[in-house]
């Protein structure tokens, strides 16, 4: 039916028939909703005990994951509340790379506990306002979390070994993960701060992840142009090239009548000569690896696999730019300018087989300035999940290095953030003061779902937990094997960025004010 407003006794229709509006309680209450079914669908993937989500595509694609923002992301969500929350866990991936599942799983909290002030009549406003506060009182409580402690190479492994922990790393250890992502870190660690792009990660099935190494340089999918080139060369000299080396061909279609075998003989020698021209002008460069973005005549690269050099040739726009960022080179856009001074420099560049893949590794030198984990394992659902969980702990453990702050994990920081609210909360007054302690209440989801992903008594946990907080100053839940107790973060190694703990309250908090503050909803059919 279509919405209408009377004008001097008629009809103006403002909206068309096929639109849809849900205004007040019914509005807040369905976004509501659809925002807490969000958090509940990642809410089981928390801590480590959290299990796993299959998720299969209407084409039967599968992905197997824990990761909030790739659950979120892969799901087919159509609700625009619900919408929100998935851009809270893409905020959060973004920013700090981890925290996507505690940041969605509080969002949802936060709305769940609004829904309760909003049927005792407490004004969406009032409790935007009340949680804004809370959340400034929750960033304070993480700064006091801070460990005091320089953060070192220990501190590091156990920030990226917490975040792996409870993912899918194959046969490998998240402590020995943890190793092979601070010496990646370390080796991106400049005066200006932490190169973060400059670390990637590459898969390959085939192998355990055991296999799983650091190659201090780049990797590309890239096999050379003739089966007798080198498949190693050491202190390469390397020219990247936009240039086809072989006969030219022009863009209008002709055709040329022979006479003679003279006249072949002729062609064919010009051809011939201009293929080696090519040839010779490379080897004669003094360049001893050669990628192109163009094709290389077969008679080209057999006579450059005669002299020893390496070509590789079709490369990607994208390759050939890591490859000039890698090794210094320069892009050369027609042979006669390549000269020394375009070359490029590693310690070593080879080629190896892979089963069906071909791969090329750039390693050492000026390339050394990149590294690349590269990522084994035996199945690709495998190495799709410990790409995921490397990428995040790279990502994390680049946050810690980069702001040398680091709080404790395990719930504790949680439990802080929660009591500091409820204790300033006494001091504010009116309807707001409800607000603030929802905040605290939403807070305590993190805890009391470590301890249900556990198999511990969430309401038990949570009264634990809080007493040592209060005698200790610090306390969480470390699962050490099938065992569970209460006890010091920081003791244990379990530690996250002060960075990631901030961001998770204030995307989790910016959405759940922007939802509660919506009344009515239109759409459009």
């Amino acid at each position: 039916m279509a919405q209408q407003r009377r004008m001097g006794g008629q009809p103006m229709f403002i909206m068309s028939e096929d639109s849809q509006r849900t205004q007040g309680r019914d509005a807040q209450s369905s976004n509501i909703m659809a925002g807490k079914a969000v958090a509940e669908a990642v809410r089981t993937t928390l801590g480590p005990r959290g299990m796993d989500k299959m998720l299969v595509d209407s084409g039967g694609e599968v992905v197997i994951t824990n990761d909030g923002a790739t659950i979120l992301n892969e799901m087919d969500i159509e609700h625009p509340a619900a919408q929100m929350i998935v851009e809270v866990a893409d905020s959060q991936e973004e920013e700090v790379g981890d925290g996507t599942t505690t940041a969605a799983v509080i969002a949802g909290n936060l709305l769940g506990e609004a829904e309760d002030l909003i049927e005792q009549d407490v004004h969406a406003t009032t409790i935007v306002e009340g949680y804004h506060e809370a959340s400034e009182i929750a960033l304070e409580a993480i700064t006091e979390q801070v460990n005091e402690a320089d953060v070192d190479d220990e501190i590091l492994k156990q920030v990226g070994k917490s975040s792996m922990t409870g993912k899918g790393t194959g046969g490998l250890t998240a402590e020995s993960l943890a190793e092979t992502v601070v010496e990646a870190i370390r080796h991106v660690e400049t005066d200006a701060g932490v190169a973060r792009d400059n670390v990637t990660v590459h898969t390959q099935i085939g192998a355990s992840s055991n296999a799983t190494e650091l190659v201090p340089g780049i990797v590309l999918d890239e096999e050379p142009s003739h089966d007798s080139m080198p498949q190693a060369v050491e202190d390469a000299s390397i020219a990247v090239l936009d240039v086809e080396l072989g006969v030219r061909t022009g863009d209008i279609d002709a055709e040329y009548a022979i006479d003679s075998i003279d006249q072949l003989n002729t062609a064919i020698d010009a051809e011939e000569s201009e293929v080696r021209g090519y040839a010779e002008e490379v080897a004669e460069s003094g360049a001893d690896v050669v990628f192109t973005t163009e094709d290389v005549d077969d008679r080209v690269s057999s006579y450059l696999a005669g002299e020893g050099i390496l070509v590789f040739e079709n490369i990607g726009n994208s390759d050939a730019r890591d490859i000039v960022s890698a090794t210094g080179a320069r892009r050369v856009g027609a042979l006669e300018d390549l000269e020394e001074a375009d070359f490029g420099a590693a310690d070593r560049i080879r080629a190896e087989n892979f089963g069906d893949d071909d791969l090329a590794f750039i390693e050492g030198g000026a390339a050394a300035e990149t590294v690349t984990v590269f990522v084994r394992g035996g199945t690709e659902h495998v190495v799709d999940e410990l790409e995921r969980a490397i990428g995040d702990a790279l990502d994390v453990v680049a946050t810690a290095l980069a702001s040398g702050e680091v709080v404790p994990g395990a719930g504790a920081t949680e439990i802080a953030i929660a009591d500091k609210i409820r204790e300033e909360a006494a001091g504010i007054e009116g309807r707001k003061q409800l607000a603030v302690t929802a905040f605290a209440d939403a807070i305590d989801i993190v805890p009391r779902t470590l301890a249900a992903n556990t198999g511990q008594d969430p309401i038990d946990a949570l009264v634990d937990l809080r007493a040592a907080h209060e005698s200790e100053g610090r306390a969480g839940l470390i699962t050490t094997g099938e065992d569970v107790t209460i006890a010091d973060p920081f003791e244990h190694g379990v530690v996250d960025p002060a960075d990631v703990k901030r961001e998770a309250i204030e995307s989790a908090t910016e959405a759940a004010t922007m939802i509660v503050r919506i009344d009515d909803v239109i759409a459009a059919e």
